[in-house]
């Protein structure tokens, strides 16, 4: 590992950003951050080698900042949501349930063992790309609220079931050790609420803000390091620990200065660098000279958008608010990378699965933009303005 091998990967980063320049519409950065470590690594030049050890460390260091990032983008403490529970709840509950026969039925196309993989994938949403995108859209109707409420509650369920599906035989450890995570995020949330009122505490953070000291960031990452040890010693994922650490944020509301923080040291460097190292990661010649797996990743993409569109159906919600819910991000890369580093997965099944996510965030940017053109025909003839 040089600091040239880094000039690199963050030359490959820039590929998130450079892909949106000059674009009218949300493109999320990690399609240009995976197809830049697409062309660095394994499949391309070869620039990066993704099992050395340094890059397979800075990379976890990475997918605990992705989770933090996860947890902290949940709309926890947002009361507009409140409402929109019930049906966004119905919502995961069925895309949930079609998840199921569709998880085996792209196992069979495949001819692999991985249902219960598929199925969680299937079932998941991202809330870290819809947020972002509904809020750059300005929407914040009714139908937006509910794919939000649905995107948070099955961003919570299929990230906790990640690492059961990838190891089923571990069931019981991971629990367990999910479990002590858990813990522990309720013990630092219940002390952080008891400290907030002091004065020193107070006293603390003026000074902090005044002297550029980033306490908060500081804290946050002391946090995060310290379950993501915890995670590892009790045998669960790092997934849990960063996406606990992000939850934990998001309930407590911190100052948005520490989001700015946040967003900075992980979106500036860690998240681009686990997103180029995983496209580093991927055999894109292996995919393409697989039939199976090829039509793996094209059965997960347009199953993914039958089930939500036939969820919204049945709960006779705008197609578009299904569109908008069919983006993958945090579990698919979960699942390639965990199960990559575990042996659960080959590289071409993984590329398979980021694939599908990937075309899942095009297809999610497009409903994003059908559902804000759908609630401001409805909106104003209904006499509710748009937020």
């Amino acid at each position: 590992m040089t600091f040239g091998t880094l000039v690199v990967i963050v030359l490959a980063g820039l590929g998130g950003p450079l892909l949106g320049l000059g674009v009218p519409w949300f493109v999320p950065a990690v399609i240009g951050e995976i197809i830049a470590g697409v062309i660095v690594g394994r499949t391309g030049l070869g620039a990066v080698n993704p099992d050395n050890a340094t890059i397979v460390f800075l990379g976890e260091v990475g997918f605990a900042m992705l989770m933090l990032t996860a947890g902290m983008h949940l709309p926890l403490r947002d009361r507009r949501l409140s409402a929109s529970l019930r049906s966004g709840a119905l919502l995961a509950v069925i895309v949930g349930a079609l998840a199921v026969p569709a998880g085996f039925a792209a196992a069979a196309i495949a001819g692999t063992s991985h249902a219960a993989i598929y199925a969680v994938v299937l079932a998941s949403g991202s809330a870290a790309v819809l947020l972002p995108a509904l809020q750059e859209a300005g929407d914040a109707g009714p139908d937006a609220l509910t794919v939000m409420a649905q995107v948070t509650i099955a961003d919570v369920v299929t990230i906790l079931s990640v690492p059961i599906v990838l190891q089923p035989a571990r069931t019981l450890h991971a629990v367990l050790g999910s479990a002590l995570v858990a813990a522990a995020v309720l013990a630092f949330l219940g002390s952080a609420r008891l400290l907030a009122d002091r004065g020193w505490v107070h006293r603390a953070r003026r000074l902090s803000r005044r002297r550029h000291w980033a306490l908060d960031l500081r804290l946050s990452l002391l946090v995060l390091f310290f379950l993501a040890w915890l995670a590892q010693k009790s045998g669960t994922s790092v997934l849990i620990a960063g996406f606990g650490a992000g939850v934990m944020v998001a309930l407590l509301g911190g100052p948005k200065r520490l989001s700015t923080q946040v967003r900075g040291i992980a979106e500036g460097f860690f998240i681009p660098l686990f997103f180029v190292v995983l496209g580093a990661q991927l055999d894109l010649r292996g995919l393409i000279d697989n039939t199976a797996l090829l039509a793996l990743a094209g059965s997960l993409a347009a199953l993914n958008v039958v089930i939500h569109l036939v969820a919204v159906a049945m709960v006779r919600r705008p197609l578009s608010a299904g569109l908008a819910a069919t983006a993958q991000l945090g579990v698919p890369a979960a699942v390639a990378s965990l199960g990559l580093a575990e042996g659960v997965l080959s590289s071409t099944v993984a590329t398979a699965i980021v694939a599908a996510s990937v075309i899942s965030l095009v297809v999610c940017t497009v409903g994003v933009e059908l559902l804000v053109g759908h609630e401001s025909r409805v909106m104003p003839a209904a006499g509710t303005p748009i937020a």
